[in-house]
């Protein structure tokens, strides 16, 4: 049995907090690149401010966006492991740590509805416990602004639908949001599960770096790409060819009498960082 201490893990998740904040990942730099030959004029001019924004946060003063966003963090616990103290106030008290240190703007009110009051500390977190094998603990970061959020959907079709629908009720996701959700978009498609599996699929697409293992998602994410960068609303929703970076869609086996379809949308600041202790 392998013993990790929590003071280790809360110090693990305040870097990072820091490091999601301040450093895009080099697959969203390098698909920024890409747009900026795809794109000219006033949508070229916003690519290469965005990754003239990138460079700046990249120094350490200022992080990617002013929204630091929602800390959502997926948890894989080796059954070897043993957490010396509580796994939990050790991954809130990283969080705090962080986003204190670090001068992140806090964005958590205490409950939704009535007071709505700021908890000033960006907790608690949003963790989700998943049990594996082996003696390692990995820490999934991911900072996921307001904006976006608010634009995502979930949608139960019949089983008997076909890839066409799928397809449509995407782009009508995209087109709702436009610029409200600062395009260009990463774009995170749950299928299957059932109604709270499918938006959590959504959300972990976004972590993905690396087009689908299956051939038909795979293609079936490159046609949405195709179909979204040719819906004209462009970076920041002023026009262009690049609406979507890129689309990743994760599935699961669902009920015989279901089709679960969520999209979760991420601007292109897709604020995310690992460790694994």
């Amino acid at each position: 049995m392998r013993v990790i201490k929590n003071s280790f893990i809360a110090d693990t998740v305040a870097e990072l907090c820091k490091k999601a904040a301040y450093t895009l990942p080099q697959d969203i730099i390098n698909s920024l690149l890409f747009a900026k030959q795809k794109e000219k004029g006033l949508a070229k001019k916003i690519i290469e401010l965005t990754l003239k924004n990138a460079q700046i946060a990249g120094e350490g003063t200022f992080p990617l966006c002013q929204d630091t966003g929602t800390a959502v963090l997926f948890v894989e616990i080796g059954q070897k492991v043993q957490i010396e103290g509580s796994l939990e106030k050790a991954l809130q008290d990283g969080i705090k740590k962080g986003f204190k240190e670090n001068y992140l703007r806090k964005s958590i009110v205490s409950e939704p509805l009535f007071e709505r009051k700021n908890t000033k500390t960006n907790t608690p977190a949003i963790i989700h416990y998943k049990i594996v094998e082996g003696s390692k603990l990995k820490i999934t970061l991911m900072l996921k602004g307001g904006g976006a959020e608010n634009k995502s959907q979930i949608k139960m079709f019949n089983p008997t639908s076909t890839k066409t629908e799928i397809l449509d009720f995407v782009l009508q996701v995209i087109k709702t949001a436009g610029a409200s959700a600062c395009p260009p978009f990463i774009v995170g498609i749950g299928l299957g599960g059932n109604f709270e599996i499918a938006p959590l699929l959504a959300k972990k697409a976004l972590l993905r770096n690396k087009p689908n293992k299956n051939l038909n998602y795979k293609k079936f994410e490159q046609e949405i790409l195709t179909k979204i960068n040719k819906t004209n609303i462009g970076p920041q929703g002023f026009g262009g060819k690049i609406t979507a970076l890129k689309v990743y869609i994760e599935y699961a086996p669902c009920h015989i009498a279901s089709l679960p379809c969520a999209v979760n949308i991420c601007c292109h600041s897709s604020r995310h960082a690992e460790a694994l202790l």
